[in-house]
This record gives C-alpha cells, sequence and structure tokens, in this order.
C-alpha cells in the first residue's frame, strides 16, 4: 500500500473550472497544425521521460498506441538519439524538449540553431507549447502522485516495461483509481 491516502480528492474535479480550462487546453496545444499530432505526443512524453513522470509517460505512450503508432517506434522514444525510427528534425525537436523539461533547464542556443534548420519558429513555439503543457501536467501529477488508471497501466507494464518503466508511486488503491485514460472517460476529446 501507499503512503499516500485518499489521492482521488486532489483530482481537478474538485476545480471544475480549472478541469474545463485545462482539457481545452490539453485539446489546443495538441491539435493538427504545423506540427503532427503524432510527434506531439512522441514530444509530451519525452518531457514527462526528462521530468521522471510515469502517470504522464504512460498517458504519452497510450495516447500514441490508440492513434495506432506502432509499439515499436513508442518504445525507441526511449533511445530517440540512435533509432533509425527518428529523422534528424525529429531528433532535434525531442532534444529541446528533454532538456527543456529537465530542472534545472537545460537549453541552450545549439538547440535553437539545431531546430532552425528543420523547423520554422511557428513551429518551434508549437514544440515548445507541448514542453510547457507536459510539464504543468508532469509537476501535478506526480506531486499528488495520482493513481495511474488501470488501462494505460496495463498497457505500459506490458510494453515499456524493456525501455524501464515501471508505475512507482502512481498505483494506488482501487478507489482512488482514475476510470480509464483520459481520452477513454471523455476529459480530452470533447
Amino acid at each position: 500500500m501507499s503512503e499516500y491516502q485518499d489521492r482521488e480528492g486532489f483530482e481537478l474535479d474538485q476545480w471544475p473550472e480549472m478541469r474545463t480550462m485545462v482539457n481545452d487546453l490539453v485539446n489546443l496545444v495538441h491539435s493538427e497544425r504545423n506540427v503532427s499530432q503524432q510527434l506531439k505526443r512522441e514530444l509530451f512524453t519525452m518531457a514527462s521521460v526528462a521530468s521522471g513522470c510515469t502517470h504522464c509517460q504512460s498517458h504519452g505512450a497510450f495516447s500514441l498506441n490508440a492513434m495506432g503508432v506502432d509499439t515499436e517506434r513508442i518504445q525507441a522514444i526511449w533511445e530517440y538519439e540512435t533509432s533509425e525510427l527518428f529523422s534528424d528534425a525529429e531528433r532535434a525537436a525531442l532534444n529541446l524538449v528533454r532538456a527543456a523539461a529537465q530542472s534545472p533547464n537545460a537549453t541552450t542556443p545549439e538547440h535553437f540553431v539545431e531546430l532552425r534548420k528543420h523547423w520554422t519558429d511557428e513551429q518551434i513555439v508549437e514544440i515548445l507549447t507541448v514542453n510547457c503543457l507536459a510539464g504543468w501536467l508532469n509537476r501535478w501529477n506526480d506531486t499528488v502522485a495520482t493513481v495511474t488508471d488501470q488501462e494505460s497501466i496495463d498497457w505500459a507494464t506490458e510494453n515499456l516495461s524493456q525501455v524501464g518503466w515501471k508505475a512507482g508511486k502512481h498505483v494506488g488503491e482501487a478507489h482512488e483509481q482514475r476510470a480509464g485514460h483520459p481520452s477513454s472517460v471523455g476529459w480530452t476529446n470533447r
């Protein structure tokens, strides 16, 4: 049993207007614009890896799976620097997000030099918004040790244990657990 108790009381549902605003922000940031939704979810997952939030790692990876992304590519996010599955442009974006998601922030001017070889300034802004959204959600969920829904835990345990993923403190009592992944319970698909 976890030392955390009754974490369901810390869900954003306690502040309905904030839940609505966060859901709207998630939908806006992950919308199809000039950077693909798939890459945005990959960036979200990498930001969560860099910050250490396994709850958000499982959600990002589960979302990619739900989009139809091959499990091999999802697993390769953890090794994107050497994986042939990622282009130089994708690596530049993943490098920035990984550096920006660390605390203290590890970005350098070189990150932006490399990004501008592949991406427009408008696209770079989209990439940065994914990192900022992930940062907010990572801090929230890792601070209160949100209990990850069972479908995300099951998928991540089966498919991400090979890259070292563990649910850690995000496992709890049944009454603390969400009914499903945010997209499954309708939070992010309004």
